[in-house]
């Protein structure tokens, strides 16, 4: 860990516009986050007088607030080296002072995910925390400022601190330690291993998954065991304790060497990688993590320094599982070499789970998402859901990662040190470790970029390119908003002015700077220049219409200006007739559209706007449950884009090309109430509102059924693969299903019933997936959770497919780490760059068609009538020399 943290942008301003105030007294010397209300703050003068403290106030900063709301007004004076502890006025507050400790108690709000300040006015003095940055940081622990820190810092510098464990609160009212006044302690006598009974490491891990010496039934064991081994890594953070392993171990490679030893705190200086240490405690199994525990005893004798262990080599043998495999390292510090073939499944980001920033890692291969390429509930999906659940392998820092930082690789950035899906790691050592079931990697040292096997590495021009007479393609372009920004565009359909353009729905989304709009449209216009499309469908663009400061014209115009006149573009406005309001492609914030190039393609006839069912089910019109579980329905109303379709002349043929993005997986809808999935993913692993993408899919199918000529459905379906809305489209055939696929109840469309129940599908409309066509189905352009699939596709007719030549998905966005994204909020300092990469979180597809520009039929030949000279007499002449030069 550095040794000083760097600032944020916002602390760096703060600070800036800040008088120097590192002279004064008053500090935070402990902060106390504990169960429940049990909270208190700490405050110390440093200084050789008195402080006045009623010019003072404490402070907090919430979540990500950068304006400080008030805990108290402090009174009265401190004196030098004197200590104040304000405790929160709660009953149910735990925290009990002794008489002699100057205190005072107020309403304390923080709760792991604010900062707490001191203000002398209104300028800040001490500050504990980053302002502006989110996350259960200190969440759960007391945390004590370093009794070598005397001055007040406005600026949050981590190594001040130690944290120690949740609800420890004897060391409020001391600087340093455990408060010394009232009745003295009693001694505790120190401990020591000599004489102790030693139990090896490797007996108390065993070869199963948990520990022999724990009951069957039972989450400790019965009596105490004494360890000795090799420090090999301290956990000040993530987890609480170090990692003890075995100096010479068993030598097998079905039991692991090393164990965590919780202490509930960070271990004391003492406790370093090479030292020998002998503790004394219960063996827990404690979320999949075997430990042994000295919490409440400290049962612990510190030896001598010795040779820091080298990480063992970790692999997973033939036949055997990921999860297999890190049990037999639980606790030991190994390191991933290029014979351990682990590769990223998911890149550097937020885990939400976790609420930390982290990286999955994968054994063979990045996770497919299961109905990517396998039919939903089938037997094969469901072996493949559980599969992929047991190979991951969590990569953490010990402390939780500031925004746009990456603990262990401290060069990332976005031109030569960036993280892709499919990459291998080597050179990485770190301890096995497991939290919530789930196995970790806690990183012990730092890599650099040459420590990464590009297996994917990043193509800076698509091959489809270049490829085929005419190419199509499909971008969701992530919330390019113009209104959100200084930009200032016309509002979309559901913001009612700009007052309230942040709290109303849809509004807030995008870019909400000018710097932030300019870097997403730069990395869209990069990445679409390269495309060479002749036909690009967008997804995700703002709905602000097409007027001169529409999201979509000021697009163009970025893309044109990087183009020469004959590679020009334009879009495809509809009519007026078909605009909702006069101006919007359906109600929603979003919509699809469609640029052509001017030059190779040429609008046939108007385009059309298909519209898609929404969902209105009042409260009560369906129950789940029986008897006194019966449960009445709430109400659901749910909306979904609209598509977009243009027929396009090409030569002397047609192509109609149709743009979708179809409702998202997030939201439930009715149908996942009745399955008890409003909270929580549904069993066949399709996401929410399925039902309602199938009638989506049903009413493009009914629409599109009689285009003439060429058809090509394109854009965001929000449907993998194998998932129904494309069966429906493409192949299914309810006679030789497995399965039912069913439509959505209580629809509308156009404003009128649809279908009050949900019907059955019996037959597919027959388009063909371009990508299956030509690929198989183990394609992907989207990643989520740590698995990869297409939701974006490119369905066609027969007169299409049979023109396909090429179909890319550039894998420009989905493999990259999203802190490389246009958004600055969670970034930090990260520099980012205009590159294409990270442009969106979908890749594009580019899909290349064979229309060759039809040739001229050959004159017929001149019949030699002797009125002109024939072969005879050609010959002749050439033979005196007369035949004509050729030029």
């Amino acid at each position: 860990m550095d040794n000083v943290k760097k600032m944020s942008v916002l602390a760096l301003s703060i600070a800036a516009a800040l008088p120097m105030m590192a002279s004064a007294d008053v500090i935070i010397s402990e902060y106390v986050e504990g169960s429940g209300y049990s909270k208190a703050i700490e405050i110390y003068n440093s200084g050789s007088t008195a402080v006045d403290l009623t010019a003072y106030s404490l402070v907090y900063y919430s979540k990500g607030d950068s304006t400080p709301k008030t805990i108290l007004d402090l009174s009265g004076s401190l004196a030098p080296n004197a200590i104040k502890v304000i405790t929160n006025n709660h009953k149910d507050n735990a925290i009990a002072l002794d008489g002699s400790i100057d205190s005072q108690e107020a309403s304390i709000y923080f709760n792991g995910d604010d900062k707490v300040g001191i203000l002398k006015g209104a300028e800040l003095v001490d500050l504990f925390g980053e302002v502006g940055t989110t996350g259960d940081w200190a969440k759960d622990v007391t945390v004590e400022r370093k009794v070598t820190v005397t001055n007040a810092n406005t600026s949050y510098v981590e190594n001040e601190w130690t944290v120690k464990s949740k609800n420890l609160f004897s060391g409020l009212g001391a600087r340093s330690g455990d408060f010394g006044g009232g009745a003295p302690e009693p001694e505790v006598p120190t401990f020591s291993c000599v004489g102790e009974k030693l139990t090896p490491i490797y007996d108390v891990q065993g070869v199963g998954r948990v520990s022999p010496l724990i009951d069957e039934g039972k989450f400790e064991s019965t009596d105490e065991v004494t360890i000795t081994g090799v420090v090999t890594a301290r956990g000040e953070s993530l987890f609480k304790g170090f990692y003890l392993q075995d100096i010479d171990g068993d030598n097998s490679p079905y039991t692991s060497d090393g164990v965590f030893v919780y202490l509930g705190e960070a271990p004391g200086e003492e406790i370093q990688p090479g030292v020998e240490v002998c503790v004394q405690g219960k063996v827990k199994d404690f979320y999949g993590l075997t430990q042994v525990d000295i919490k409440a005893d400290k049962k612990m004798a510190v030896g001598e320094m010795g040779e820091i262990l080298a990480p063992t080599a970790f692999y997973v043998a033939d036949g055997e599982s990921l999860g297999d495999a890190l049990n037999r390292y639980e606790g030991m510090n190994i390191v991933l070499d290029a014979g351990s073939d682990m590769k990223i499944t998911r890149s550097f980001s937020y885990d939400y789970a976790g609420r930390r920033n982290n990286m999955v890692l994968s054994h063979k291969a990045p996770l497919m998402k299961p109905t990517q390429v396998f039919a939903p509930l089938s037997d094969e999906a469901t072996a493949l859901q559980e599969s992929n659940r047991g190979n991951e392998l969590y990569v953490e820092s010990d402390y939780k990662a500031k925004n746009g930082e990456v603990p262990y690789f401290p060069t990332f950035n976005a031109e030569t040190g960036y993280i892709r899906i499919g990459d291998q790691l080597t050179n990485m050592t770190g301890v096995v470790s497991y939290s919530y079931g789930a196995p970790r990697l806690v990183v012990t040292n730092e890599i650099t970029a040459g420590d990464f096997i590009r297996v994917n590495d990043r193509i800076e021009s698509p091959e489809a390119a270049g490829q085929g007479d005419i190419r199509v393609a499909s971008f969701n372009v992530l919330n390019l908003f113009t209104s959100d920004s200084e930009v200032g565009g016309p509002l979309n359909p559901t913001c009612k002015d700009q007052a309230d353009a942040d709290a109303s729905r849809g509004c807030g989304r995008g870019a909400h700077s000018l710097d932030d709009y300019l870097l997403q449209r730069t990395k869209i216009v990069t990445a679409i220049k390269e495309m060479n499309a002749d036909v690009i469908g967008l997804m995700e663009i703002e709905n602000n219409g097409f007027s001169e400061h529409s999201s979509i014209q000021y697009l163009l115009n970025a893309i044109n200006a990087e183009l020469p006149a004959a590679d020009a573009y334009d879009f495809i406005e509809v009519s007026d007739a078909d605009k909702y309001k006069g101006e919007f492609i359906g109600g929603d914030a979003i919509t699809v559209g469609l640029l052509y190039r001017l030059s190779t393609v040429k609008p046939t006839g108007d385009a059309f706007v298909i519209a898609t069912p929404e969902q209105h089910a009042a409260e009560g019109v369906v129950t789940r449950g029986e008897g006194d579980d019966v449960e009445i329905s709430p109400g659901y109303n749910k909306y979904q884009r609209h598509s977009l379709a243009q027929t396009f002349q090409i030569h002397d043929e047609k192509l109609t090309v149709v743009v979708n993005h179809l409702k998202s997986k997030g939201s439930g809808c009715l149908e996942d109430w009745l399955e008890f999935s409003e909270s929580k993913d549904p069993a066949d692993l399709q996401g929410k509102c399925n039902e309602f993408r199938v009638s989506a899919a049903k009413v493009l199918g009914e629409s599109l059924k009689d285009v003439e000529g060429g058809l090509l459905v394109i854009g965001d379906m929000n449907s993998y693969g194998m998932e129904d809305p494309i069966a429906v489209l493409t192949d299914y055939d309810a006679a030789t299903a497995k399965r039912e696929i069913v439509t959505a109840s209580w629809t509308t469309l156009n404003g009128e019933v649809y279908e009050r129940e949900g019907s059955k599908i019996e037959k597919g409309f027959g388009l063909i997936n371009l990508n299956t066509q030509a690929h198989g189905p183990a394609t992907f352009g989207y990643s989520y959770s740590g698995e990869l699939g297409n939701l974006d596709h490119a369905l066609a007719n027969t007169a299409v497919a049979e023109k396909l030549v090429a179909i890319q998905d550039w894998n420009i966005n989905s493999v990259e780490s999203n802190l490389f994204e246009y958004p600055s909020k969670y970034s930090g300092d990260l520099e980012k760059s205009e590159n294409a990469f990270s442009s969106s979180d979908h890749d594009p597809v580019i899909i290349a068609l064979s229309y060759p520009a039809p040739q001229p039929k050959p004159e017929p030949t001149p019949k030699d009538d002797g009125g002109s000279l024939g072969y005879l007499g050609l010959g002749l002449l050439s033979l005196l020399g007369l035949r004509r030069r050729k030029h």
